[in-house]
């Protein structure tokens, strides 16, 4: 079973917001959580509120605290805001204040597929192929 929750219109660059979810996107959602309220990053609290309401969420929907893995761990581009900057000689200097969508999927299934098990392990079906070729020669 899945559990999805999105936050929109989040005022960080999605940039500083994948730096962010890319450190944390193998992990256990529990473990996350903790890792980034330690993180000295402000995208940080951003991702660690988004984790939490889905954490909270999968517990209203009875799931277990520790068989849950991120399927999905998504920051998109949403909307951004033109303003300016007063530059020299009476100009203005226009600038874009770019806000994020973070959309988080967690399951309980203990690695539906081989390739969901191989992603968070970090192996390739290259990786197999090569070891296999070492073993039979």
């Amino acid at each position: 079973m899945e559990i999805q929750t999105i936050q929109r219109y989040i005022h960080t660059s999605p940039r500083k917001l994948r730096l962010v979810a890319d450190m944390v996107r193998k992990m256990n959602p529990t473990q996350a959580l903790n890792v980034l309220r330690v993180t000295p990053k402000y995208a940080a609290k951003d991702l660690g509120k988004a984790i939490a309401t889905v954490l909270a969420n999968a517990k209203q929907a009875g799931f277990d605290g520790n068989a849950m893995f991120f399927k999905k761990l998504e920051i998109d581009e949403s909307m951004k805001m033109r303003r300016f900057r007063a530059g020299t000689r009476g100009r203005a200097k226009p600038f874009k204040r770019r806000m994020a969508h973070i959309k988080i999927v967690i399951s309980d299934q203990a690695f539906g597929s081989e390739a969901q098990a191989r992603r968070v392990t970090g192996d390739s079906k290259k990786a197999e192929n090569k070891k296999e070729k070492k073993e039979t020669k």
